[in-house]
């Protein structure tokens, strides 16, 4: 039940005495580099650790040149092309679209001298990428039809994944004749777009 002696014997909120305040600390004040007062203050012990004005725009300028030179770095291995304006001749193998995510068209040409030259070795085919969709629709026709082909084409330093598989990227295709691009020694007797006139008898010169 309620004891009333033991409520005398707590202290009264308002009877007790008002709490001790803390003493202020007086904030001191902070000068700029401009106004008297600075070089009068004491330092801190720890003032040498705080970054200064000109720390923070060398810090700037160093983050800012960095950046700038990893994407000239960027630029000039993926995107800047290592050989530009060039050519190669031949039949085209195959070319076909591969890839999971990223979608490209790979080809294989097998290069018109090595294949005509018997005097040496075959080398190695060409192999090459492309990017527009009607370029490679364009591509696979000539191949279905035997005959040679001019393939201008640049290639990088590196590849991207859209890009192709291939640093060489085809961007233009020509049907040629087999008579401009071998010498005479090494023409075939006979390709779908060179088939010398047979001299028949009666037939006047």
């Amino acid at each position: 039940m309620f004891d009333i002696e033991e409520e005398k014997e707590r202290d009264d909120f308002f009877e007790s005495p008002p709490p001790e305040e803390k003493p202020k600390v007086e904030k001191k004040p902070e000068f700029k580099s401009d106004d008297p007062g600075y070089w009068e203050q004491e330092e801190s012990e720890w003032e040498h650790l705080r970054p200064h004005n000109h720390f923070k725009l060398y810090a700037w300028l160093g983050v800012s040149l960095l950046i700038i030179v990893i994407m000239i770095g960027v630029y000039l291995r993926f995107y800047s092309a290592k050989v530009e304006d060039a050519d190669m001749y031949g039949y085209v193998e195959s070319i076909r679209r591969e890839g999971t995510v990223f979608k490209t068209y790979e080809g294989v040409l097998l290069p018109y001298r090595e294949i005509m030259d018997t005097t040496r070795v075959y080398r190695e085919d060409f192999i090459f990428s492309v990017e527009a969709d009607s370029l490679a629709i364009e591509i696979k026709k000539l191949s279905r039809s035997g005959v040679p082909v001019r393939l201008g084409y640049v290639e990088y330093h590196s590849t991207l994944p859209w890009r192709g598989k291939s640093r060489v990227v085809v961007t233009e295709v020509e049907r040629v004749d087999p008579k401009v691009i071998l010498p005479p020694e090494f023409r075939p007797e006979f390709t779908p777009e060179y088939q010398p006139e047979q001299q028949t008898e009666g037939t006047p010169e």
